[in-house]
Formats: structure tokens, C-alpha cells, sequence
């Protein structure tokens, strides 16, 4: 179990939103899924909604119309300067989005694309750090960049945040490279994919117990991929009922 009580450092994933077409059915689902109550953020119009788990923020609902392109959760990177790491953004090559709606009494934020196309925001908090549980089930456990272009995206992030690059020796035959702060914590990782037909980056959640997940995602009225286990735990991929991708995973428990 992590509790946040701080504001994290400069390039710490922080917090999540997703855009859906159906508030009221998103609650139903992401309630149903992990136990999510939920408030509405009084000060904003448009029903910005934000998702709690034991009274506390783990991630927020943005009433939007239905896009065409697949809807993903939206990661932003923490920043004590918005317009600093908005300008750093764009001399590496990326490039700055109009504001994302309903968040302005919460912190101040930017929307950007990287050098390789995936979308990502900037959080620098006001009343609101982030998510303020993480890393255990029914929160946010990490964030990874799959892209067709790892090289160009790897330059980006390490202009950007100063990240250092580390291989991972535990998926030999994988072009997966972790990204870690100055201090030497680890962030995320970029995933080479040369099948990819865009840039994204990919949320996951902590969960108790994958294959149980898996049903209830089913019977609410999402779909699911195959479970499958890897060196860090369990995990699937799950679709919400708007097409919304993510993955969840229940690691190995540890004793001593």
C-alpha cells in the first residue's frame, strides 16, 4: 500500500483521467470493477468526476463526446513548473494541446504529444497532489509508452525529465527500457513495438486477483483479453464499454 501525501517529484506519473460519452455508465462500470465511489468536482462545469477508493482520489471522469479514435486513460507527469517542462516539451520536439476541460480548481496542467505522437499531461498541483493511493488494488501501479519508434521517444523523455535509461534483463527478446528519475526511481518503461500502428501510453491497475477481475470486467459489460503471467504477476487486458484499453496485473506477494 502507498499513500500520497505530497506532491511527487518532476516526471512521476501523478495522475489519470479518462474522456467517456456516459458518465453515469462509466461510475457503473469502474464501481463494479474496483470499488470506486465517486465526487464531482463542485467548482467546475461539465461534471469533471473524481473516482475515490477509501474516501481518497485515484483518478478522475471527464464527460466528453465519443472520439473515433480508441479513448485510453490519460497519464500526467508531475512538473513544479507547468510552463518550464511546456517549453522543455516543445524544444525536444513535441507539441502543446488546448487544455484539458474540468480541472482547474484541482491543479494547473498542460496537454501535450510527444516527439512520437502519444498524448500525456503535465500536473503541477494546486489543492490537489494526484492520486493519493497507489500501487495497491483498485489503483494506479505504472504507466509504459509502447511505440513503433522507441529511440526517438526514449531522447524526448530523457530531454524533457532528465530520466536515465536502464535495459531489462528479466524479458530477454523484448526492447523494453526503464525510465528512472534523477533520484533513481523508477517511473516506467518505453516498450518497442515495431507492430504498433501509433504511439500510446498504457495504464495499469493493481488488482487482488486477475482471473476474478477478468469475470467481473465480463459481467459488467466489458471485455477481456487472455490472463497470463510474467516474472511481475498476473495480468490481463481489460475493455471498458467505451473501447477503453488498459491492464491490470496482480503481483506476487511478498513475505519477510
Amino acid at each position: 500500500m502507498s499513500l500520497v501525501t505530497t506532491y511527487q517529484p518532476d516526471g512521476t506519473p501523478t495522475w489519470i483521467d479518462l474522456d467517456v460519452p456516459d458518465i453515469a455508465r462509466a461510475r457503473e462500470f469502474y464501481r463494479t470493477l474496483f470499488g470506486w465511489e465517486f465526487s464531482r468536482t463542485p467548482t467546475e462545469a461539465g461534471g469533471y468526476t473524481t473516482c475515490l477508493l477509501r474516501g481518497l482520489p485515484v483518478a478522475g471522469l471527464r464527460p466528453a463526446p465519443a472520439s473515433e479514435a480508441p479513448p485510453l486513460w490519460r497519464m500526467y507527469f508531475a512538473t513544479q513548473d507547468c510552463d518550464d517542462t511546456a517549453k522543455r516539451v516543445v524544444d525536444a520536439g513535441g507539441t502543446l494541446l488546448p487544455s484539458p476541460p474540468g480541472v482547474a480548481a484541482l491543479a494547473r496542467t498542460a496537454l501535450a504529444k510527444d516527439s512520437v505522437g502519444a498524448e500525456f499531461g503535465l500536473w503541477q498541483g494546486d489543492t490537489h497532489p494526484g492520486c493519493q493511493i497507489v500501487n495497491e488494488p483498485a489503483s494506479l501501479v505504472r504507466n509504459d509508452l509502447a511505440t513503433p519508434a522507441p529511440g526517438p521517444a526514449r531522447d524526448f523523455y530523457t530531454a524533457v525529465f532528465g530520466f536515465t535509461l536502464d535495459g531489462n534483463d528479466d524479458l530477454p527478446g523484448f526492447d523494453f527500457t526503464f525510465l528512472r528519475r534523477p533520484d533513481g526511481h523508477e517511473i516506467g518503461g518505453i516498450f518497442g513495438d515495431p507492430g504498433a500502428s501509433s504511439s500510446a501510453w498504457q495504464t495499469t491497475f493493481e488488482v487482488a486477483d486477475t482471473d476474478a477481475l477478468v469475470e467481473g470486467a465480463v459481467a459488467a459489460g466489458g471485455t477481456a483479453g487472455a490472463t497470463s503471467d510474467s516474472p511481475y504477476g498476473r495480468t490481463a487486458e481489460i475493455t471498458d464499454p467505451f473501447g477503453t484499453r488498459f491492464s491490470v496485473i496482480a503481483r506476487p506477494v511478498t513475505t519477510g
